[in-house]
């Protein structure tokens, strides 16, 4: 049984991991969604679908960019976790 300091370290260190790993594409979604805005309001097209297309596909490329990335990351963290469960 582990101590509940560990533990607790531990959580933290997953939290601390879950924003650090979604923030990039978070920002992503974020700068595409401020641009289409500001371009849909200059123009005064408000069409719903130019508000999400472009942020959807901002973010698919960001995912296929950012993913092996995110993956060897989390996977850096969960090996040892389940190494000290066993």
């Amino acid at each position: 049984m582990l101590p509940a300091a560990t533990l607790v370290h531990d959580a933290q260190q997953a939290l601390l991991l879950v924003v650090v790993v979604s923030l990039p594409v978070l920002g992503v979604a974020a700068v595409v969604g401020l641009v289409t805005a500001t371009l849909q309001a200059a123009s005064q097209i408000q069409d719903p679908t130019l508000a999400h297309l472009p942020r959807l596909v901002a973010v698919a490329v960001a995912l296929a960019l950012l993913g092996p990335w995110m993956g060897h990351t989390i996977a850096a963290f969960a090996a040892p976790m389940f190494a000290v469960a066993h």
